[in-house]
This record gives C-alpha cells, sequence and structure tokens, in this order.
C-alpha cells in the first residue's frame, strides 16, 4: 500500500467538505426542481474539477498514476449509472417531490463517502494479506456482470429493503413529507418523515453497488489514495449525473449489456493476473470503446414497438 503523507489525504478531504458545503450552504441552499440546464452545468463542473485534479496527480505521482486515476474515475461513472436507475425507481415509489431530491441525494452521497472509504481500506488489506481473495473479487465481477445481462424478472421493491422494515419496527414515521425535513414533531412526538426512509433506502443501496465498484477499481490499482479520490470524484457528480440522464434514461436501453460487458472484463482481468497482465491503457480502450458501441447501438438502432 503506498503510504501518502496525512496531509494529502486531508487537504483532499478539506476540499470535499468545501464544496460540499458550497453546494448545499450556497447553491441548493433553498429547495427548488434541478433542471437540465443546471444539472448539466454541475456536471461539467465536478467533471472539470475531476480533471483538474488528475492533472496535479500526474504531476506529483506521475502519468501511470494519473491514468488509474482516470480510468477508475471512468469505470465509477460507468457503474453509477445503475445508481441513476435505482433513484429513479425510489423517488418515484415514494413520491419524493422532484424539489427535495437533491438534499436526499447530498446526504446520501455523504454517508456513501464514509463508508466507501471503509470498504476500500478494508478491501486493499484483504488483498495485501490474501492475494487469493483477487480471484473471488473476479469472479464476482464477472458473475455480476453476466446476472445484469439477464433479463430481471422482479422489479425493485423499496419496502422490501431490510434496512427500512427494520427502521419501521422500531420507530414512528410521519404519514406525510414535512417540508423537505428528515425528522419532524407529530402530535407533539419526534419521529422520522417518509424522507428519511428514502434516505435510509439510498444509502443501503450504495452498499450493495460499493460491493461491485470497488473491486472493479482494485483491478485498476491498489493505491487508496487513487481508489477513493476516483471514488469520491465520480459519486459527487452522481447528483448531478441523474438530474441531467432521469428524463433520458430510456434512450440508452443497450448501456446495461455495456456495463455488464465492462464488469466481466474487469472480473476477467483480476482472474487472469497471475497468467497475463493486461495494461491500463487496454483496459481504458475496452471500457470507452465499449461505452461508444453501446451509446451509439441504442440512438442508432430503432426500438421494436410492441
Amino acid at each position: 500500500m503506498n503510504a501518502l503523507p496525512l496531509w494529502a489525504w486531508g487537504a483532499f478531504l478539506l476540499f470535499i467538505v468545501a464544496m460540499l458545503a458550497l453546494d448545499l450552504g450556497v447553491f441548493h441552499r433553498k429547495s427548488h426542481d434541478i433542471k437540465m440546464k443546471e444539472a448539466l452545468g454541475w456536471c461539467g463542473v465536478w467533471f472539470t474539477l475531476a480533471m483538474i485534479f488528475n492533472g496535479i496527480v500526474w504531476k506529483w505521482l506521475g502519468p501511470k498514476s494519473a491514468l488509474e486515476f482516470f480510468t477508475g474515475y471512468l469505470i465509477e461513472i460507468c457503474l453509477s449509472v445503475d445508481n441513476v436507475f435505482v433513484f429513479i425507481v425510489v423517488f418515484t415509489y415514494f413520491k419524493v417531490p422532484p424539489r427535495h431530491q437533491h438534499r436526499v441525494l447530498f446526504w446520501g452521497i455523504v454517508g456513501a463517502a464514509v463508508m466507501r472509504l471503509l470498504f476500500i481500506f478494508a478491501g486493499i488489506s484483504l488483498l495485501e494479506r490474501f492475494h487469493w481473495l483477487i480471484y473471488v473479487f473476479g469472479a464476482f465481477l464477472v458473475i455480476t456482470g453476466i446476472k445484469m445481462a439477464l433479463p430481471k424478472k422482479e422489479e425493485l421493491d423499496p419496502e422490501k429493503n431490510i434496512a427500512v422494515r427494520l427502521f419501521r419496527k422500531f420507530f414512528a414515521v410521519t404519514p406525510k413529507y414535512v417540508e423537505g425535513q428528515f425528522f419532524a414533531i407529530h402530535h407533539g412526538k419526534k419521529m422520522a418523515t417518509p424522507l428519511f426512509i428514502v434516505l435510509l433506502v439510498i444509502e443501503t443501496t450504495d452498499v450493495a453497488f460499493a460491493l461491485d465498484s470497488i473491486p472493479a477499481v482494485l483491478a485498476i490499482t491498489s493505491d487508496p489514495f487513487i481508489v477513493f479520490t476516483s471514488n469520491i470524484f465520480a459519486i459527487l457528480g452522481l447528483r448531478s449525473l441523474y438530474f441531467a440522464l432521469s428524463g433520458v434514461m430510456g434512450l440508452f436501453r443497450y448501456l446495461g449489456l455495456g456495463l455488464s460487458f465492462i464488469l466481466a472484463f474487469i472480473g476477467v482481468k483480476m482472474l487472469i493476473s497471475s497468467i497475463y497482465h493486461v495494461s491500463i491503457g487496454i483496459s481504458l480502450g475496452v471500457i470507452a470503446l465499449t461505452l461508444a458501441v453501446s451509446i451509439g447501438a441504442s440512438l442508432l438502432i430503432p426500438e421494436k414497438k410492441a
């Protein structure tokens, strides 16, 4: 595990905290509907910041680390598309008003950042002590990729989420939303609001996504700083990606197949790592080509009418 000075970690975390505070405290202080133009603008902001950081990594740690960061960032952005689909389902199921969705995603991403940090260090430590786990992670990614490509028989039902069911057993929930609050006084008693239930679903489903995405990035690099920073920049742009894509997700019907191929490819890369080393350049090329083909096919091949 590459040992970077603590000030590097501290500076990055301070930057992230400052950006989140600026986001919630200044630009989104008042709840409002996020329009496509605003969402695309924020997508551009987060991508630009990620590329500036990538330039800093290039100057400081060299081109190899910079390429690892960019590849990890691209993988995370690709896998974030599945998160966007889940967000759409959850917000639709719970009828979350559009003006409150940004608040849920903001705190959901803060929680996701903390969980990802713990998962990353745990994953890297395990791989250092038990190298054979790389084959377990590889097999897991291949199986996940195959499952993603198969037709889904059941739709996502947030009420079946085990965390939600446990929470409802021990805590009371208000019947309606209360001005974007997670907790409120109802009939003289402090209760959770349905918005907190939505946050709980978002947080717990992110754990499942982390189990896919973190092993995928660990196939690219075992440097915890690169894995963590690429993860964080990707999930920071996830809110804007959701608001930008939520209305046009149906156009990219072949993107799911592309993502399943990317996961399976990375899994195979881990499985054959002791026999053949797939370079980062080849990995990046395969990922970029797969995305281009799946998006191009979605736009060029007309959908058959039922």
